[in-house]
């Protein structure tokens, strides 16, 4: 059954994929995007306790590293994002981690006033075997 709902949750963010993206430092591989949550299917929202609606956005962000053989592997990591408006309004955004199998994502969840365009500031820390921590930055209109 979670795996059941960890694929209706990547293909309903899929479905807006337009806004996916990731960036690679090195061995590492972060997927981010940002949505309303009115976008998600409500069996979606349901399972993960998610208010469906155009004034809640939702970020979700995962961190791939590249295995002895290459394929990338999902890794845990210490995240905090902010989220600033045009009015130079800062919110931070807690992020709560979901492991399902060997799938391991982050879901944060913010309010929106639409339309509305934030920047997201995400500063992303890995502990393997040495601490890694960088920073990206990506704006999403609401």
């Amino acid at each position: 059954m979670k795996r059941l709902l960890a694929a209706l949750l990547l293909s309903s963010v899929a479905a807006v994929a337009h806004a996916e993206i990731s960036q690679k430092f090195g061995n590492l591989e972060i997927h981010y995007n940002a949505l309303t949550t009115d976008e998600l299917l409500p069996e979606v929202a349901r399972a993960y306790k998610i208010e469906r609606s155009k004034t809640r956005g939702m970020v979700t962000v995962s961190v791939l590293k590249k295995n002895k053989v290459g394929a990338p592997t999902p890794v845990p990591a210490k995240l905090t994002i902010y989220a600033t408006n045009l009015t130079q309004q800062l919110s931070n955004i807690t992020m709560r981690e979901i492991k399902e199998g060997t799938a391991i994502y982050y879901l944060g969840e913010f309010r929106v006033t639409p339309p509305d365009t934030l920047k997201f500031t995400a500063t992303v820390e890995v502990a393997s075997p040495n601490v890694y921590a960088d920073q990206i930055e990506w704006m999403h209109r609401h």
